[in-house]
């Protein structure tokens, strides 16, 4: 909870200082700009309640109970979306506000209850906390620059996309937004089975029960194809209505946009669905320079392909450098899992 504060402290200070400057870098287009701008200058300030609600619920998953942050995060935004959204017509500020609060209640609520819970567990020596346990910090940060770094691999990849898009204009980029909130649905759903197998992992090593985590991992690779079949049936079958769930001015260019990127991206979901779950075992195992390369290889794969490609292919070749990064990089990441 300290570093984390400290972190969405100087993340949060560069953010405000630096979105007006990163929007015009990704060539942001003039007609959302002030919408884009105001959406993040509102978002930002409510980065230190997105990291106390991330940890919280680390720790409730660890402790096998991810349905007490997941009942508060969707209470609160079920409430204030309709609020600020729907009830006030506050447009994009209304959906800036919405998050900033949902995410406010959600973390106060969920380390409320993470602290209530931690104190009922079995424990020795004295319960109050004297100083920062350097070592324990150490352990974390072992595992968690990596999974850091992740992040900041992914985010800076979808954004130098997200430039390559921007430059096609605006039709290009409300395709992509609505196909790629859909597309988060389905990648999201399986990120969660890795996040389990990297708790599952951990404790069956800690049990000294590591044959498990091969029982595991199929299991939950059975179950991420499952869900990436049924994700994919959906986009396929239903791709243009569900485009359309999100572009409501029945703007041509950029529904054929978001439903060209379904079509090419969805039949892969059971191949990337493949990767986060051997991925998050590499973590749960404490590989983490494995699970460093094979996020990298990834991302940077995406991000080549789609400089790569664009030219010939134009948007198209962007949207086709999602399935190549996938194809190459999840045999990468299952090798190193082996």
């Amino acid at each position: 909870i300290i570093v984390s504060t400290v972190i969405a402290v100087i993340l949060t200070a560069l953010g405000l200082g630096l979105t007006k400057p990163l929007l015009n870098l990704i060539k942001t287009d003039p007609v959302i700009f002030t919408d884009s701008y105001e959406y993040l200058m509102i978002y930002l300030g409510g980065y230190i309640f997105l990291l106390s609600y991330n940890i919280a619920t680390g720790i409730f998953s660890a402790l096998g109970d991810s349905l007490t942050p997941f009942l508060f995060l969707a209470a609160s935004s079920v409430a204030t979306d309709i609020v600020f959204v729907k009830s006030l017509h506050m447009g994009v500020k209304g959906v800036a506000w919405a998050t900033f609060i949902c995410q406010g209640v959600s973390a106060i609520l969920a380390l409320a209850f993470m602290f209530v819970r931690l104190r009922k567990l079995p424990h020795e020596g004295d319960e109050k906390i004297k100083k920062v346990d350097f070592k324990i910090l150490k352990e974390i940060s072992v595992v968690a620059i990596p999974s850091i770094l992740q992040q900041a691999f992914i985010s800076v990849g979808n954004i130098i996309i997200q430039g390559f898009i921007n430059a096609f204009g605006a039709w290009a980029t409300g395709g992509y937004a609505a196909a790629i909130k859909l597309n988060n649905m389905a990648v999201t759903s399986v990120v969660a089975l890795g996040n389990g197998m990297s708790n599952f992992s951990a404790q069956n090593i800690g049990a000294g029960k590591p044959e498990r985590i091969k029982k595991g991992i199929f299991g939950a690779i059975g179950m991420g194809a499952v869900i990436s079949l049924i994700f994919t049936a959906i986009f396929l079958g239903l791709s243009e209505p569900c485009i359309k769930i999100f572009i409501t001015d029945g703007n041509a260019d950029a529904i054929g946009t978001g439903v060209n990127f379904l079509k090419i991206v969805t039949p892969f979901y059971v191949i990337i669905a493949v990767k986060i779950i051997a991925d998050g075992t590499l973590r749960g195992t404490n590989r983490m320079l494995s699970f460093t390369i094979a996020t990298f290889i990834d991302l940077l794969l995406r991000v080549v392909f789609s400089a790569i490609l664009k030219k010939p292919m134009g948007i198209t070749g962007i949207w086709w450098s999602w399935p190549i990064g996938w194809l190459i990089a999840t045999p990468i990441s299952f090798g190193l899992y082996l």
